[in-house]
């Protein structure tokens, strides 16, 4: 038994190191290919020869390094995101977006465009997060202070209400300002205007977050068993969910203010990171960060090189790969 375990832990442990170094790859790629490709060994030298009097190395720090970097955190936030609220809830069509989060920092960055239209990129990022923990707390209020407390239909019912009565108030205030053109890049999902702003954004919020998602990795494997089995284990399962939802708000907040609503990561990487590690959080949340990272890195590859010299919403890329598996999972396929 004991020889089992070690060789489960073992081939985890090497699945890892494999996507890991794939992921590296991965970065390495995505900073050489785009509109001019850079060969890998100009690539070398700007990391760790930096020259600002040539160009390409002034390229890559300032611009596709940032970039590469976002697309790692982006789709590592989106899919522990995607895992807690998979384990929590115990639906295998879970995702952050069922918790408003896009609809929120939409909201919120139409809001600012209409009427700060001055505003500065970050102060955009700043609003479009504060948007998105505005509309998980609608949702989390709605399920906690109901009859019965805070149930997964709960959470969902309560996440499409909120969804939709926040889509439409942006709808409104674009149509009326005309903000439609500006805000349709966003919401298709993009990576483009990233900066090292953004990375700052995005390592203060994924420090907290993924902090509490490891400290709680354990109890969500318990709750993933369910809301009874977990109380009879003396488990405090509310605790758990504030903790967990808050989590979620700010992987999911910080990823979508900086990148937009790019879809069915957060869906998606769960899924695989579970068929091939178990159904031990321990292993799932971490393996997720790799996985997703490693997805959207390639993602943003392909968005760049599809129709170049134009660029691609990377959300149409993620959509492509995420529909279909969405579709297979809502007939029934890889449900438990």
């Amino acid at each position: 038994m004991l020889h089992t375990i070690n060789h489960s832990t073992f081939l985890r442990l090497l699945i890892n190191i494999f996507a890991f170094i794939a992921l590296l790859l991965s970065i390495g790629f995505s900073i050489a290919l785009g509109a001019v490709d850079i060969h890998l060994n100009t690539v070398w030298n700007a990391l760790f020869h930096f020259d600002s009097e040539v160009t390409s190395h002034q390229i890559i720090q300032e611009l596709r390094l940032p970039r590469a970097f976002a697309a790692v955190l982006v789709g590592a936030f989106l899919a522990i995101s995607g895992a807690i609220m998979q384990g929590m809830t115990r639906n295998p069509l879970a995702s952050p977006s069922i918790m408003g989060v896009t609809e929120g920092s939409a909201l919120a960055l139409v809001i600012m465009l209409a009427f700060f239209p001055a505003a500065s990129n970050s102060g955009l990022i700043i609003a479009s997060f504060i948007g998105a923990g505005l509309a998980v707390t609608m949702v989390f209020m709605i399920g906690s202070f109901s009859k019965g407390g805070l149930t997964q239909v709960k959470l969902a019912l309560g996440g499409v209400a909120i969804s939709t009565m926040l889509s439409s108030i942006s709808s409104l205030i674009s149509l009326h300002f005309q903000l439609e053109r500006q805000m349709g890049f966003w919401m298709a999902g993009g990576l483009a205007d990233t900066n090292w702003n953004s990375i700052q954004l995005l390592l203060v919020c994924g420090a907290i977050g993924l902090t509490l998602a490891i400290s709680m990795s354990k109890s969500i494997t318990i709750l993933s068993l369910g809301d009874d089995i977990a109380s009879g284990l003396g488990q405090n399962n509310m605790l758990i969910k504030i903790l967990g939802i808050f989590s979620v708000l700010l992987l999911t907040g910080a990823a979508v203010s900086i990148a937009g609503p790019v879809g069915f990561i957060g869906l998606i990487v769960p899924h695989i990171t579970r068929f091939i590690m178990g159904t031990d959080y321990r292993w799932i949340i971490p393996s997720s960060a790799i996985f997703g990272g490693l997805l959207l890195v390639l993602a943003d590859v392909v968005s760049r090189l599809v129709n170049a010299p134009y660029e691609t919403p990377v959300g149409a890329i993620t959509s492509l790969i995420g529909v279909p598996f969405f579709l297979y999972l809502a007939r029934g396929g890889g449900t438990k």
